[in-house]
């Protein structure tokens, strides 16, 4: 089936989706396009994250829903008649560790039966993978299936391009190819998307942290800024979940920081609002690349290396 059929279907059950929406813009994007489209859309909020007011205008119902509240949320999209969903923004990972996280997300008792061996048991890991597509497969196993929120605004994955006008240097494209491979490495592994490099060596690498707080805390450990981020999908990249992001709030925290250059994956990176994350990145002299992998383990082209 070729992308997009589904969405021209004019059955009411297909007319009707599910949207699990977490932090950042990215689920306001996505609930506008489903609107435009002619989505009825029944959006769950995930509580500490989503932005009830922008989103209440733009779905035919929302509710709130506990980070642990699996069963409820199946019976959510189960009510409405909800055979297709998809989810966008950021899951606050770092929230599993805090204190009393579990009390005010209490789960119910088919989180606790479908997530029992990476939460308390010892059989299962937390990787963002597994967790993600646990969830996924108990939506999937009562008839909700799930699919990429790209395949509704395809236009926010970025294309291969010079973002801005400042392009990185000769060193720096060196640092874009250094950290292209690591980056990719960690990818494999599912530890995170992000690594930070200055002068081929590794200041920062993302883990449970996000990418914000890595870049930050590359800036604590180099003074002297000028470092480059290279930020990109996992080898085995899920559309439906994780897709890498970046917006303003990525700039700010880069600018911020020290950092002089961002490097992103082309066709694999959701860039939300680009025209105003472009337009703010000039301002700041920063530079944004997005890239193949080929172009990127190239290194420096020839007029580069002269320069």
């Amino acid at each position: 089936m070729q992308p997009g059929v589904v969405h021209q279907a004019h059955d009411v059950k297909t007319r009707r989706i599910g949207l699990i929406a977490a932090w950042g813009r990215y689920p306001i994007i996505v609930a506008e396009a489903l609107q435009r489209q002619g989505y009825d859309t029944y959006c769950l909020g995930v509580k500490e994250h989503a932005d009830e007011a922008a989103l209440l205008p733009l779905v035919a119902d929302f509710r709130w829903i506990g980070l642990g509240a699996l069963g409820a949320a199946i019976r959510y999209f189960r009510r409405h008649q909800v055979q297709q969903a998809t989810m966008a923004g950021k899951f606050h990972k770092r929230m599993l560790f805090h204190r009393w996280t579990w009390v005010k997300h209490l789960p119910d008792w088919t989180a606790l039966r479908t997530f029992y061996p990476h939460m308390i048991g010892t059989h299962g890991d937390r990787k963002d993978d597994t967790l993600l597509s646990t969830l996924i497969g108990a939506f999937e196993k009562v008839g909700v299936r799930f699919l990429p929120a790209t395949d509704f605004v395809p236009e926010i994955l970025v294309k291969f391009s010079q973002l801005t006008h400042r392009a990185p240097s000769r060193a720096q494209r060196k640092d874009i190819e250094f950290g292209w491979r690591l980056a990719r490495e960690m990818g494999r592994l599912d530890i995170g998307q992000s690594v930070v490099v200055k002068d081929r060596a590794i200041l920062a690498v993302e883990a449970i942290e996000g990418t914000d707080e890595c870049i930050r805390r590359a800036g604590l450990l180099c003074k002297d800024g000028g470092f480059t981020v290279v930020k990109l999908a996992k080898p085995q990249q899920d559309m439906r979940f994780d897709v890498p992001t970046i917006g303003i709030g990525t700039l700010e925290s880069l600018a911020a920081s020290g950092g002089r250059v961002l490097a992103i994956e082309a066709g694999k990176t959701i860039v939300v609002d680009e025209p105003q994350v472009i337009a703010m990145a000039d301002r700041l002299g920063l530079a944004i690349v997005a890239l193949d992998e080929a172009t990127a383990l190239a290194g420096p082209t020839d007029a580069e290396t002269a320069a």
